[in-house]
């Protein structure tokens, strides 16, 4: 039986594929196809035939219906394991979800979850990557994980998470699919750590890529929101998750927006909202074409160039007051 797997190409994705071919429940050798983290619709690009399985990781199904549409029709079977938003779902019995959206989870921990706890360490990794701090210190606690250890996934996940941001594979450090292999060999996210010398060039690059936007200022401000702008350069474009959730961080009480000029003279924004903000990020996001996402994090991928000034006063108005008491990190 032939195997194919769609994963997105960062931390969430890169773990869960991880998880399922350290468990024997994907090949080896499946054919692999991945991206850039805003690539999602990856599904377009596989090639699978009657009696072939498909495994998708970390793709949202809203974006990918009618592919998994023409993948079942073909006699495919279609596993799939996400967290973003997705839709109506097939009534077929050739589907498989294990798709949850609540907002304490991601794709790894679904399938730590599916896994009953295997590689819990790479799902540790991948939760961390995707800013969800507490349910990865929960599981890491679970597992009696020491405090250095913790420390050194939390820096993993970053780092994989890091990159994965870019407009095209040339902006990022490594092709998805040669991290992939990379990783493959590591049963222990902290072997590939202090083994690797992919590990070591993604210190570098992130710490670089960090300095250069040490200096970065809201382009638009208001009680309850601040929206920022990139400029056009490959570190801006590499930084633009990591750094969404850093400023996030720093300002829990706001929602946070990014702006990141595209090649093509628009632009892409990044969505990040505190945790008990009145409208989710995935529901701003979504009212805009090529917008989606999850509660706490969303994004749209193309925004025309004129509709900037438009599009911040929108941010704003939607946003309009701080968010009082307790909140959570970026998820």
């Amino acid at each position: 039986m032939g195997e194919h797997c769609a994963f997105n190409g960062d931390a969430d994705g890169l773990c869960a594929l991880q998880q399922l071919r350290l468990a024997g429940e994907l090949a080896v050798d499946a054919r692999l196809v991945s991206g850039v983290k805003r690539d999602i619709q990856l599904l377009r690009r596989l090639r699978a035939g009657p009696g072939e399985r498909v495994t998708v990781l970390d793709v949202a199904h809203e974006q990918n219906r009618a592919e998994v549409a023409g993948l079942l029709a073909t006699g495919c079977r279609v596993r799939y394991f996400d967290h973003h938003f997705a839709g109506e779902l097939p009534e077929h019995p050739a589907f498989e979800s294990f798709i949850d959206t609540a907002a304490d989870v991601c794709t790894s921990l679904l399938v730590d979850r599916f896994l009953q706890g295997a590689f819990h360490r790479w799902a540790v990794v991948a939760a961390f990557g995707d800013g969800m701090v507490a349910p990865a210190r929960a599981l890491a606690a679970r597992h009696g994980l020491a405090e250095s250890d913790i420390q050194r996934l939390e820096e993993l996940g970053l780092l994989l998470n890091y990159n994965a941001y870019g407009e095209h594979l040339d902006d990022l450090h490594f092709d998805p699919l040669c991290l992939a292999a990379e990783l493959l060999p590591y049963r222990d996210p902290l072997d590939f750590a202090r083994h690797s010398p992919c590990f070591a060039r993604l210190q570098a690059g992130h710490a670089a890529d960090m300095a250069a936007a040490s200096g970065l200022r809201p382009w638009r401000s208001g009680p309850g929101a601040r929206l920022y702008r990139l400029p056009a350069e490959p570190w801006a474009r590499r930084a633009s998750g990591v750094l969404a959730n850093r400023l996030a961080a720093n300002d829990p009480g706001r929602a946070l927006g990014l702006l990141s000029p595209r090649s093509d003279g628009d632009w892409t924004f990044s969505l990040r909202v505190p945790a008990y903000a009145a409208l989710d990020a995935d529901a701003f996001c979504r009212a805009f074409d090529s917008g989606g996402g999850r509660k706490r994090a969303a994004g749209i991928n193309r925004l025309p160039a004129g509709d900037l000034e438009s599009f911040a006063i929108h941010l704003l108005d939607a946003y309009p007051d701080a968010v009082p008491g307790p909140v959570r990190a970026p998820t």
